[in-house]
């Protein structure tokens, strides 16, 4: 892996593990990671999956119980937190009251010694990157949060670290300030290329930025992978279940006849070298499934009972149980559900092409 490159500098995590004297298990458990120069690395998982402490470890704030991190092919164990050359934001903004925009985004030039003329250069250069030039002299409490949330990125940014690390920074925002923050976060990270590390528990939020995913669970990772890998190939249960709907069937995959077979029905299942002849959980996600009435017009799919119909705009949820007892949910253009109310029986039934297999070992 090249550790460096004109986009920002790579990160290597080598068995990390965290163990706090008052804790059961341990927080990092032999945690491996490979962070590509110029990346947009997201730790998604529930709280106190390790994702945060890792995010620490990396920037000096605790040290681990054992395992290495790097940057840039050079070992940091050693290292402080302000020798390690680190951006870093947090969901408090943590700027200065009394300090003007220009000069909070300042402070960490100053403490470099860095000279006023290269300062000014610098601060102009983050301000118009964050789009704040005409707010050069307000301070934070005349900013909206979205404002004061720049200002953070800015100061973060204006030294120009190896990485950016970033711990919940859009979480205090409201709905619409975090779209349009999460835009706004792309949109930096598409200009400057640095290496970006940024922690959430947000699925959507992790789906919508991130080069790549790390998904935590109970100090380890379980999956690392591209949005599109982990959303429909996701290889544990923990991650189909955590990183949006799925509809789950356990079961057992027949070699000979090709077919996966649950109390709620059967499937066809192609050959593909990707499949495990012990896959013994299908699944497939929501806006995959299409509901038919049960006339016997459709021999193929499950049977289904619509339990609850909930419009939600231009897409409506329709939440099902299956033969089995079991629960399903599909989502559906608001026109194609007109004729489902709650009671009615129907067929569910997607593109083999959509649906996914796993072998689950604790199942």
């Amino acid at each position: 892996m090249t550790q460096q490159s004109d986009h920002g500098q790579g990160i290597s995590v080598r068995d990390v593990s965290m163990h706090y004297p008052s804790a059961p298990a341990p927080s990092l458990d032999r945690v491996s990671l490979e962070i590509e120069p110029g990346e947009f690395m997201t730790f998604l998982g529930p709280s106190g999956s390790g994702k945060t402490t890792l995010l620490s470890v990396i920037a000096g704030f605790v040290n681990p119980t054992d395992g290495h991190v790097a940057i840039g092919g050079s070992p940091i164990d050693d290292l402080k937190p302000h020798l390690r050359d680190l951006g870093v934001v947090f969901q408090n903004y943590l700027l200065f009251p009394h300090l003007s925009v220009f000069e909070n985004i300042a402070y960490p030039l100053r403490q470099r010694k860095v000279s006023k003329t290269d300062i000014t250069a610098r601060v102009e250069k983050a301000l118009q990157l964050v789009q704040l030039d005409a707010y050069v002299d307000r301070v934070p409490s005349e900013l909206s949060g979205g404002q004061q949330q720049r200002v953070a990125f800015a100061r973060a940014i204006v030294y120009d670290p190896r990485a950016l690390l970033m711990d919940e920074p859009l979480g205090a925002l409201d709905k619409n300030l975090r779209s349009e923050m999460q835009r706004e976060l792309a949109r930096i990270h598409r200009e400057l290329g640095m290496t970006f590390v940024f922690v959430t528990h947000d699925q959507e939020e992790a789906l919508v930025l991130s080069d790549r995913i790390a998904v935590f669970n109970q100090g380890r990772i379980e999956q690392v992978g591209t949005p599109e890998d982990l959303y429909y190939r996701p290889t544990t249960l923990f991650v189909a279940r955590f990183l949006g709907d799925s509809n789950v069937f356990h079961g057992e995959l027949n070699t000979e006849t090709r077919q996966f077979t649950s109390a709620a029905g059967s499937v066809d299942v192609p050959p593909s070298p990707s499949i495990s002849d012990r896959s013994n959980i299908l699944i497939v996600r929501p806006e995959a499934l299409r509901i038919t009435p049960d006339d016997g017009s459709n021999p193929n799919g499950f049977l289904a009972q619509v339990s609850e119909v909930v419009f939600t705009g231009s897409n409506v949820t329709v939440h099902l149980t299956f033969a089995d007892g079991s629960p399903g949910i599909a989502r559906l253009a608001a026109e194609a559900s007109r004729t489902l109310t709650v009671g009615h029986k129907v067929r569910v039934s997607w593109p083999v092409s959509r649906q996914h297999l796993l072998l689950d070992e604790k199942h």
